[in-house]
Order: structure tokens, then sequence, then C-alpha cells
């Protein structure tokens, strides 16, 4: 069937038979030619827009189908994964802008953004770091101390694996899967996942293991232990706050941070990278996961390519 460009071409009945992929590109010329956004704004937009149709349809529904409780069930999603409120709002204003120009375009007859309310840019979140800020961090610790190595594996893994404090300190050698770079993670209520880990991550943690942590003495029950401190007891949730606030301040980092900071830092940029909201949701172990044996039924491959294109870190090790 022909598209025509023209709005008055467009009906109710033709929509089905529309083109998914090129509805997206007239919305994106909309963007650029008729309100005059910027190529890369124009991009943030239609990568939101994308976010919200891989939701729809990960629900049975298109884009003409979606009504205000989908929009809600959607933001309440973003929100479960711990992406920042200005991220949530940018969202936002890029599906509201989606919506408008379906109408426009006769597509849907109701706007359900209309009412659509705008997250609080309050403190209900921790703030998120850019990658230029985490990258300082890295740069402020000194590996010439006994305990440097140590915490750059750390910070490594917080942000690259996207890992919960007490998942942190409880995580084992037995626990990660070098060859296949993968690490299971106990997660809340102690159910496995599986998460992937980066090159540049793995190369920090054998760093640690070479230069520091094979030449400790761990205390008993500690043995398999991944982080330990210098008596070899394993890490507290208040050692690691107290080592990511201290690098932030070396770094010159104003922001209020802790820890979570960096989960919700990797659930963020992968978001913005393009990743897919279910594959984000399976690295945090959102998803009720009762036993190790549901991974067998998980597209590892799939998994695993998400965090491979779409993390920072890995673009930073690849590139």
């Amino acid at each position: 069937m022909t598209f025509f460009y023209s709005r008055k071409f467009i009906s109710r009945q033709t929509v089905p038979q529309v083109n998914i992929d090129i509805l997206k590109k007239r919305f994106d010329a909309y963007l650029r030619i008729e309100k005059g956004l910027s190529q890369n704004t124009a991009a943030s937009y239609c990568r939101d827009v994308e976010h919200l149709l891989q939701f729809a349809s990960d629900n049975g529904k298109s884009a003409s189908d979606i009504t205000r409780h989908d929009l809600e069930l959607f933001l309440g999603t973003l929100h479960d994964l711990g992406i920042a409120p200005r991220s949530q709002a940018r969202i936002i204003s890029g599906i509201k802008s989606f919506y408008k120009f379906l109408k426009m375009e006769g597509v849907i007859d109701v706007n359900p953004t209309q009412l659509l309310p705008a997250p609080r840019l309050g403190r209900h979140l921790p703030e998120v770091l850019t990658i230029d800020e985490i990258d300082s961090m890295i740069a402020c610790i000194d590996l010439s101390k006994p305990q440097g190595q140590r915490n750059r594996a750390i910070i490594e893994v917080l942000y690259g694996c996207g890992l919960r404090v007490s998942e942190l300190v409880e995580l084992r050698m037995s626990q990660i899967f070098e060859q296949e770079e993968y690490i299971t993670v106990i997660g809340k209520g102690d159910k496995q996942r599986l998460v992937p880990i980066s090159q540049e991550a793995l190369e920090q943690i054998n760093l640690y293991l070479e230069q520091t942590r094979s030449n400790q003495v761990a205390k008993r029950g500690c043995e398999d232990i991944l982080f330990l401190n210098r008596r070899g007891n394993r890490l507290t949730r208040v050692m690691i706050f107290y080592i990511v606030k201290e690098l932030c301040e070396l770094a010159g980092i104003r922001k209020t941070v802790s820890p979570h900071t960096l989960r919700h830092s990797f659930a963020t940029h992968l978001l913005e990278g393009g990743a897919n909201l279910r594959a984000i949701q399976q690295m945090l172990g959102h998803e009720s996961i009762e036993t190790t044996e549901i991974y067998l039924h998980i597209d590892r491959s799939t998994l695993r390519q998400e965090i491979l294109t779409h993390h920072p870190r890995n673009k930073m090790h690849n590139s």
C-alpha cells in the first residue's frame, strides 16, 4: 500500500496497515522539520517511543491501542527500574510529542497523554551519575594503596552489573564465570539470576585477585567471598558506602550519591543507550525468578547482547 505524506489521506481504517517503521520515520521528520528540534533531541524522543512501543508489544498492544492506564504502567516500570526523574520527564515529553503527532495525523481520536502528569523532580530517587563522573571517580582511585585495585573492581562491578550493595558484598568467586562472561547473583528472597559482566570488570577483578586477594588469609566462612577487607572478612554495606562517598568527594562530585546511585546509573545509561526494558528488568532482578532452572528458558545470548551493545563500559573497552 502506498503511504502518502499528506495528512488528509490517513484515516482510522488505514492505520492498521501502515508500517510502524514508516510512521516512526515520519515522526522523526515531524520533530526535526516542523518542531525544529536538534538531531540529538529528535533521536532521543524516537528512542523513547521505541521503548514504549516495545512495552506495548510485550502486552499485546499497538501504538493506537495504548490507554492512559498503559502509560502509567509503563512509567511505573521506569520508576521501578530506578530511572532518574529527569530522565522520566524527558521520556514523557517524547511520548507526548508522539501522541500529539498521531492525533494530528488522524491515527488516534483521543490523545492518552493529555492528562499524563510528569514525575516530580524531587528526591524520591538518588541522582544519576554521568559517564564522565563515573570515569572521574575511577581516576581518583589510588592504585598504589593496598585496597586500590579492590576498590577499582568494586566500582566496575557495581556500575557494570547494576548490583545491589547486599549482592556485591555477598558475591563469591565461584559465582564468576569468566569464559561465559556472566555472574550468578543472589538477590532479594534468595532468588538467583544471571547477569552479564563486561570484559573491563573481569579484567579489574583478575588484577585484584592477582595483586591482593591471592595474598589474603580469609576468615572462616569467607574463603569464597570475592571482596574482603584487610582482616579477611567480607566488606560491610557501610564500607561500600564509604568507598563511594570518598571517591565522589575526591572527584568533586556534589550530588547526593550512594552505592545505589551506581545501580540507577547502570539502568539509566542502558535505557538511554537503547537497551530493551525487559532485558534491563532481568539484569536488575525485578522479575520473579523462583529457581535457577528458569534461566534455561531465558535467551542468554540476547540478554548478553543488550549489555554488550548498550552499556558505556563495554563501548569504551571495545573502542
